[in-house]
């Protein structure tokens, strides 16, 4: 019998309590039948409620709470990939500059750095940075602003590259190439509004550090020139918008060296995931990243293209995929743009969407089931929470199943060989009555290995 894995990650779907939702998250109010029953829901039993011990254990899968990378870290979406996935970042993250970069389609090879980037809005006559996104609504600007800056020469350091790529929304990747690089440094975001542009410096006592800050200093600049002059930037001004006259160089990272999924794991995966960052680093442990037309990482993404494509590439036989992984950005976004009027209204409606493509892909993988010879596993988590009343991501772990799609036949029995729990709903609430208790990210694979029976 042949196993294959899905896995579905929802950026920032972690929450706290909306007072709006009387009280309860976005996940509890919303309508996700397909997630519910993911995680075990039985029709006769209250969804998000444990099941009494006499009754039987619902169809469905095994459920706990997951700190992405250990307890009480609020982590970023790169970091939280990397533990999920099995790559220690203590050991392996060298910034997310270079997963970024990657993403956005520029090369690296060893001894470049790269930073993940922000157009921005400074105020040159007080040094302080206005805004850090110049415009969320940036598709149209972003390219020609990044063509602009690729190519551009540094005076003190003629032996040194810049290449500049468009990625989304208001970022882009920054390599620079060139002798004596290091990712020893800062970077120049001051990582909120109305705050100064940070002065980059090293971290570390080496010349090479020395040097890089230099050149970073200096490349903050020449990008300023030559945004300020730019025609967009001109009429954005006349306009009376923010101008994008800055770039923010934002986590500093260089390449690492690590096993890829299938050294690690043993499988042959794809990656479908619209932003850079999360790209980037699909490349870096050997992951192939599939190009969806219309899958994008905010409120208009096509969801079904990319069940769709998934779909496609684990039937594919000539591809020989026994692992998918699809990462959903937009609710991330929400949560830090502190829009609880969006995050309870168009979220609600997102997260149903989201159902939606979990019920498709599930129901067409089940039926392939049906012909024998492979199983399929699905695993539906976050990579951290992202609450709407804080605005960034936040400590809380997220709810985490993993479920044999087998188990949800009408046909299946829940004492047979799929191992089930009491949960009957996905939420944060729920996955804590989940057999599976609260975990770190890094024992993800391995959970979901000895689940599928491969370990």
């Amino acid at each position: 019998m042949r196993r294959k894995l899905i896995f579905v990650l929802v950026d920032g779907i972690g929450d706290v309590a909306i007072p709006q939702l009387g009280n309860r998250t976005t996940l509890e109010s919303a309508s996700t039948p397909w997630m519910d029953r993911l995680a075990g829901n039985d029709p006769s039993m209250s969804l998000a409620r444990p099941a009494p011990n006499n009754q039987r254990l619902c169809k469905g899968g095994i459920n706990g709470l997951m700190d992405p990378v250990e307890p009480g870290l609020a982590c970023g979406s790169d970091t939280a990939h990397m533990s999920i996935l099995g790559y220690n970042p203590r050991r392996y993250y060298r910034g997310r500059g270079a997963f970024e970069s990657m993403g956005a389609g520029l090369d690296m090879i060893p001894g470049d750095i790269a930073f993940k980037s922000n157009f921005a809005t400074l105020d040159k006559a007080t040094g302080i940075v206005v805004s850090r996104r110049a415009d969320r609504n940036f598709e149209g600007l972003g390219p020609v602003l990044c063509d602009a800056l690729d190519g551009l020469k540094l005076p003190s350091f003629p032996a040194h590259s810049v290449a500049v790529k468009y990625a989304t929304e208001h970022r882009c990747g920054v390599r620079v190439r060139g002798p004596n690089l290091t990712d020893a440094i800062t970077g120049t975001d001051p990582l909120k509004d109305n705050k100064p542009l940070v002065t980059c410096r090293p971290t570390d006592a080496t010349s090479e550090a020395h040097q890089t800050s230099k050149l970073i200093n200096e490349l903050s600049e020449t990008m300023y020139a030559i945004l300020t002059a730019h025609p967009i930037n001109v009429d954005r001004i006349a306009a009376r918008k923010n101008p994008a006259n800055c770039v923010l160089l934002r986590g500093c990272g260089s390449c690492i060296d690590v096993p890829s999924i299938r050294q690690l794991h043993g499988f042959k995966g794809f990656m479908i995931a619209p932003t850079c960052i999360i790209a980037g680093l699909g490349m870096t442990v050997g992951m192939d990243i599939l190009n969806v037309p219309g899958a994008t990482g905010d409120y208009q993404t096509d969801l079904m293209a990319k069940g769709k494509a998934s779909l496609q590439a684990l039937r594919d036989e000539g591809q020989s995929y026994d692992f998918g992984f699809i990462h959903i950005k937009a609710v991330d976004d929400a949560g830090h743009d502190r829009n609880v009027e969006l995050k309870v209204i168009e979220l609600l409606q997102f997260l149903e969407r989201i159902d939606t493509m979990i019920g498709y892909i599930a129901t067409e993988l089940a039926e392939d089931e049906k012909r024998g010879e492979v199983e399929h596993t699905f695993v539906l988590t976050g990579d951290h929470s992202t609450p709407v009343l804080y605005g960034d991501h936040s400590c809380e772990p997220v709810p985490f199943t993993v479920c044999h799609l087998g188990a949800l036949s009408p046909d299946s029995s829940a004492t047979t060989s799929w191992y089930s729990d009491f949960v009957t709903g996905f939420s944060e609430c729920a996955a804590s009555h989940g057999v599976l208790g609260r975990f770190c990210g890094s024992e993800v694979m391995g959970i979901v290995k000895r689940y599928m029976g491969i370990l």
